[in-house]
């Protein structure tokens, strides 16, 4: 994690990393004026807080209660060397606790985390840079011999050259990569999270049987997510990129729409229309996309090519970004690499909802094919001794397709975990279901896993799929679990030979989905730097259901950026028509604004936990409609998952409101208690809403220039190393 510094005032400092600020100062002892902690009370106060944040997980897991767990540290100095301390934590349990889960307790705490970067000893390296943001891959480095060159399968470099080209692009760019986890909780599975040190939110995760291609694997879907726009997916882009030359890539055309808002010539073909527009209700106005707003320029779409016959068929950019999410999209050391992992996801994740909504029992991968593996089968029976029982699936579906499965039961909970993996080498596709299965995940994240269910509805709900896709956090069948399979167990291999064994295995997967009769379309992105592309397979490759873009839309935000941003300078009938708009969009009132409008508030804000309702609520008291925000509010108190603070704001408002809705009661008799009970400001701010002298209490004014936004204009900062490299390519091409 990058950690920035600002000297002020005096002896002060101020921290910044991710989305929080720490301000540090000294004694008066020491010169400081005792206004915060100093650096070495922030140290001390991590290790505790570790330590009780142990404790907090180990009893949430069994049920335990917390409120009467106590916990204490002490740093005792050793008085002839003051360097040589010993941490002394205590903790008081309620006589209730069994013998047994004490002593888990104490042991949970030996897992603390500053406990064991201290005990094992942190290296420091303390150097003059010309530019703190340059270096910027020094964070990657793994131990590795110069000289060595690792193959794997897959790969057509070594490993080894494979991250230096990877994480040197990256350097190029600009982008400062850092990793901000390590886990290998069983042999022979890695997997790593990365992130861009100044945008935290740009991040992906990777997996291996060894560090270095989780490193790889991390590196690679950085690249692919970074060159197909996947970061910036539903965010708004700002007038900047709106109004640029193009928004998206230099190849991109914007088509007006039709009368009567129909949608233009010359957008997908026939093909994916029948798909995209079976009963012709889809518009033009559905597909203007959410990144720029600029629905003046009509219809922004990419070619993609036809891989049947080598025609350009343009998609809009709204289609791909609200069906597809990442699937289909890779970066690899040649383009056939690529190809073979964006195939290969296809078929995991199509192969997956076919098995799972179709509560499809698998065969079990027999024990000889397995002992071909013995690095897989540590990995497994590492598992296994942790408590749970594991399960080798063959998901090949008689052997049609190259996906594999491996699912974890938690006795603990009850709950399951279904990983799949796919790739041409029935080894590789194994190895994948493994390492996905554990990918950033720890022992304690096992327990979350939801339970197997004999109700069909809960498993083939659309969004059920979603959750599969996002983290394999969904439900499964009972039915999956069957010993009767409803197919044969095959020893598949898809795989090629030789050097171009990659072109091979593309070729191969392509006519797969040729027999299927599906058409594939696919866009090369190579502007920046690296092989990537993105696949689509239309009826196929599809994470959200096709209604979502008559229905379920990201455009919507459309209808509601502009005037959520300049909030505090619309008038009454501004206010009105906003919410008109919003109670007529039928939208959930638990939506937050963060994901309505596309556009990140720091979190810890009023403005990063504002949702829907809030918003209702703070425009009902500025137009002075009482009733409807004394509704709204006791709504809100209901189901509030904001801050205890903006709940005490709430509270204040619910009872002030009372008072004023009833003709028998009078605000100043309530109000000196009122104080006492909510403090001075906070009742100001209360008053201050109901009055009309304070609105939108809380919430910092902006507007579409997106000033003070910090959290947002970073994720902007990335996509504009991103943007100028497009350029930069398009010049290079045109002059040449």
């Amino acid at each position: 994690m990058e950690i920035k510094v600002n000297f002020l005032d005096k002896l002060r400092q101020e921290a910044k990393f991710d989305d929080f600020t720490v301000i540090a100062d000294q004694s008066i002892r020491y010169k400081g004026d005792g206004s915060a902690p100093g650096p070495f009370d922030y140290f001390l106060a991590s290790s505790a807080l570790c330590a009780a944040y142990f404790v907090k997980l180990y009893c949430d897991t069994r049920n335990i209660p917390t409120e009467h767990i106590r916990l204490s540290q002490n740093n005792i100095v050793d008085p002839e060397n003051r360097y040589k301390q010993t941490f002394k934590i205590q903790v008081e349990l309620p006589p209730d606790i069994s013998a047994k889960d004490r002593l888990g307790i104490l042991r949970s705490i030996d897992r603390c985390t500053v406990k064991k970067v201290v005990q094992t000893g942190p290296e420091f390296i303390i150097e003059e840079v010309e530019n703190l943001d340059a270096d910027a891959q020094a964070l990657l480095t793994v131990s590795a011999d110069a000289d060595t060159q690792t193959f794997i399968a897959g790969k057509d470099l070594p490993l080894e050259q494979t991250i230096a080209n990877m994480s040197g692009l990256l350097a190029g760019l600009g982008i400062k990569i850092e990793i901000a986890s390590w886990r290998n909780l069983v042999p022979n599975v890695w997997s790593l999270h990365i992130r861009d040190a100044h945008s935290p939110m740009c991040f992906t995760n990777g997996k291996g049987a060894t560090k270095e291609s989780a490193l790889a694997s991390a590196l690679g879907e950085y690249i692919e997510r970074l060159s197909c726009n996947h970061f910036y997916n539903d965010q708004y882009w700002g007038e900047e990129f709106a109004n640029a030359p193009f928004v998206h890539y230099p190849n991109e055309r914007w088509f007006k729409p039709g009368k009567k808002d129909a949608l233009p010539k010359g957008l997908l073909d026939d093909y994916t229309l029948e798909i995209y527009n079976p009963d012709g209700e889809l518009r033009a106005s559905h597909l203007f996309d959410t990144n720029s707003g600029n629905s003046e320029r009509g219809v922004c779409a990419l070619p993609y090519l036809r891989q049947s016959d080598g025609e350009t068929v343009y998609f809009p950019t709204n289609l791909i970004d609200n069906l597809f999410l990442s699937n289909g999209m890779s970066a690899g050391n040649t383009l056939a690499e690529a190809q073979v992992q964006c195939l290969s996801e296809i078929f995991e994740r199509a192969v997956k909802r076919e098995i799972l909504e179709g509560e499809i029992a698998l065969p079990d991968v027999p024990a000889d094919v397995l002992a071909k593996y013995p690095g897989i089968v540590a990995g497994i029976e590492e598992l296994e001794k942790q408590g749970f029982p594991v399960l080798v699936k063959d998901a090949s579906l008689g052997g049609q397709f190259p996906v594999m499965c491996v699912t974890l039961m938690n006795p603990r909970t009850g709950g399951v975990f279904a990983s799949f993996g796919a790739h041409p080498s029935l080894e590789v596709a194994l190895e994948r279901s493994l390492t996905e299965l554990l990918q950033g995940r720890s022992f304690e994240g096992l327990n979350d896993l939801p339970r197997p269910t004999f109700e069909s509805n809960a498993v083939t709900e659309p969004n059920n799929f979603v959750e599969h896709f996002i983290d394999s956090s969904g439900v499964v069948s009972w039915r999956f679990f069957s010993a009767k399979a409803d197919y044969d167990f095959v020893e598949w291999d898809f795989s090629g030979q030789g050097e171009n064994s990659n072109a091979d295995e593309a070729a191969t997967l392509f006519g797969i989905l040729a027999e299927m009769g599906k058409e594939v379309y696919m866009a090369v992105y190579d502007q920046l730097g690296a092989n990537a592309c993105r696949i689509l397979v239309p009826g196929y490759s599809e994470i959200y259901p096709v209604d979502d873009l008559i229905w379920d839309n990201t455009n919507k935000a459309l209808a509601f950026r502009e005037d959520i941003l300049n909030l505090h300078r619309l008038d009454d009938a501004a206010l009105e028509a906003l919410l008109e708009r919003l109670e007529e969009s039928e939208l959930d009132d638990y939506t937050d604004i963060i994901t309505l409008i596309g556009v990140e508030f720091d979190e810890n804000t009023d403005w990063g936990q504002l949702t829907i309702l809030e918003l209702k609520l703070l425009i009902n008291l500025a137009l002075q409609d009482f009733e409807a925000a004394k509704e709204q509010v006791e709504a809100y108190l209901q189901y509030n998952e904001n801050t205890a603070e903006r709940g005490l704001f709430y509270q204040a408002v619910n009872v002030v409101l009372e008072v004023l809705l009833d003709d028998a009661l009078e605000l100043e008799d309530y109000e000196p208690n009122f104080r006492r009970m909510f403090g001075n400001e906070r009742m100001d701010a209360v008053i201050g809403s109901v009055d009309g002298s304070v609105r939108f209490h809380g919430l910092t004014p902006t507007s579409m220039k997106l000033e003070g936004l910090d959290r947002h204009q970073r994720l902007l900062d990335s996509y504009r190393k991103a943007h100028a490299a497009r350029a930069k390519a398009a010049e290079l091409c045109l002059g040449g």
